[in-house]
């Protein structure tokens, strides 16, 4: 892995954000974001979260699957008190002079909203890329539900309106959507090794964290949003159709060969990526898309009976 340590730091940028102190760096004459782990807040036995891990291993599956998405590069960085973390440069593509639009704030302009920029409701979120002017809403709306699925592979639990958003050429006048950024919710960070083994070794624990939890911080009717639930209720079209776009792109062995190339990982956390990102697959994505199938293929005969049935009928 790359040692950071030596890389010069840009004292003159910062970054906002709860998960883990970040500095500014410049890697082969690029400015990257350098992330460090977080201190757990619900597993004190561990020292640091595998946040730094989730975020390189999360982004090269978004890729993967097709979605532009930061790039990341995982290392290690000593600090004064001579301890080495594992950490993750996520180069800066807002370096060439563009901004970032949050779109927290694009839903502050959005002045119909029911609810604030970060207003977490599924009903509002959808209000407002459908009020906004920058982009066309059909663009956003299918890059949401693109990033929902593969949000719903890994167990995203921390996907809200203030790390996804727009980028903004001010003096060119031009839009785009931003890549996907901040996936360090992704892939259970608070799990020690043990943890893992503990998983690993119960079916029930596998599935109450494939059902049960982690849930979307996106919310309905002021609850978050269950993945298993929503997507398998096949209920939002647009969401159905990112799950036939998205589903049909997952490369299993791509994926594994993702996990396989990190050096630092242990046997136990290798093993437990490739089972729990296999059984989300499984069990929330492949078991809606055959529900999907099912539902369209009855739709197809209805149509053709009832076609059927006014030509009897001429």
């Amino acid at each position: 892995m790359i040692d950071f340590t030596s890389c010069e730091i840009n004292k003159f940028k910062a970054y906002g954000g709860a998960n883990g102190n970040k500095i500014n760096i410049l890697y082969e004459g690029k400015s990257y974001m350098l992330k460090f782990p977080p201190v757990p807040s619900r597993n004190k036995v561990m020292s640091y979260t595998n946040g730094c891990i989730s975020e390189y291993l999360a982004c090269k599956i978004f890729r993967s699957i097709g979605i532009n998405t930061q790039e990341t590069i995982l290392g290690t960085y000593t600090d004064k008190r001579g301890k080495e973390k594992i950490v993750v440069a996520c180069k800066d593509f807002t370096a060439d002079g563009k901004k970032l639009m949050e779109f927290a704030h694009l839903k502050n302009t959005c002045v119909d909203s029911e609810q604030s920029g970060y207003g977490k409701e599924l009903s509002s979120i959808m209000k407002a890329i459908d009020e906004q002017t920058l982009l066309p809403s059909s663009e956003i709306r299918s890059f949401f539900w693109d990033m929902f699925i593969v949000d719903a592979l890994l167990g995203n639990f921390d996907r809200h309106n203030g790390n996804w958003g727009l980028l903004i050429d001010e003096k060119l006048k031009t839009v785009e959507i931003a890549p996907v950024y901040d996936c360090g919710s992704c892939l259970y960070p608070q799990l020690s090794e043990e943890g893992m083994k503990k998983v690993l070794d119960s079916d029930d624990e596998i599935n109450q964290r494939i059902y049960v939890f982690p849930a979307s911080s996106i919310e309905e009717d002021g609850k978050k949003i269950s993945y298993f639930d929503f997507i398998s209720s096949l209920k939002e079209p647009e969401c159905n159709k990112a799950l036939k776009r998205i589903s049909k792109r997952i490369d299993m062995d791509n994926i594994n060969e993702l996990i396989d190339e990190i050096s630092t990982l242990l046997p136990i956390q290798k093993d437990f990526y490739k089972v729990m990102i296999t059984e989300r697959k499984k069990k929330i994505l492949d078991y809606s898309m055959d529900l999907l199938m099912k539902q369209e293929k009855e739709m197809v005969q209805q149509d053709e009976t009832a076609e059927f049935n006014q030509q009897i009928n001429m």
